[in-house]
């Protein structure tokens, strides 16, 4: 049995006005706006990862089935963008592991943008060289330079401190 109190503490709201002058008329049209919002966030079909069942309930579309072996985290960004549910299952019995993501879209060309922008931005930062390779790179450059120009580096390197 739930208390009068707990009933009251799930069904508390709290709204933050600015307002010079804060009159009865004003808090209703805020009172409402709020009720509204709540509405349409009730209403509205989830984008992105969701579980099968709320996937298979929501959306009535196209509804698309792709194996993975990589990383799907990176893809959300689109799916949301595009309005894109999916659901990701790893198949146990196999090794390394795979994943089966179920697609669901309202629309076909919805899901072909979102994979369509998603290929790119994988194809464009697998071309990109590595930000740490390449202060690897200019790291061990710097030290050799230093050493073949400055002997004195070479010594106040062996004592580890300055020279005096």
């Amino acid at each position: 049995m739930i208390s009068i109190q707990e009933e009251i503490e799930q069904k508390a709201v709290a709204l933050s006005i600015r307002a010079t002058k804060l009159t009865a008329r004003g808090l209703a049209k805020v009172m409402a706006a709020a009720l509204r919002q709540i509405k349409k966030s009730r209403n509205s079909p989830k984008a992105g990862s969701q579980s099968f069942k709320r996937l298979d309930r929501t959306i009535a579309g196209d509804s698309t089935d792709i194996e993975i072996v990589g990383r799907i985290r990176s893809f959300d960004r689109f799916a949301r963008k595009y309005n894109v549910s999916y659901h990701v299952e790893k198949n146990k019995g196999t090794n390394p592991p795979k994943w089966t993501v179920c697609f669901k879209s309202r629309q076909a060309s919805h899901m072909t943008g979102a994979f369509q922008e998603y290929s790119a931005y994988v194809l464009t930062r697998s071309r990109k060289p590595s930000v740490r390779e390449a202060i690897r790179s200019f790291r061990d450059v710097v030290k050799h330079r230093v050493q073949e120009r400055d002997p004195l580096h070479r010594e106040r390197g062996e004592r580890n401190g300055p020279e005096r």
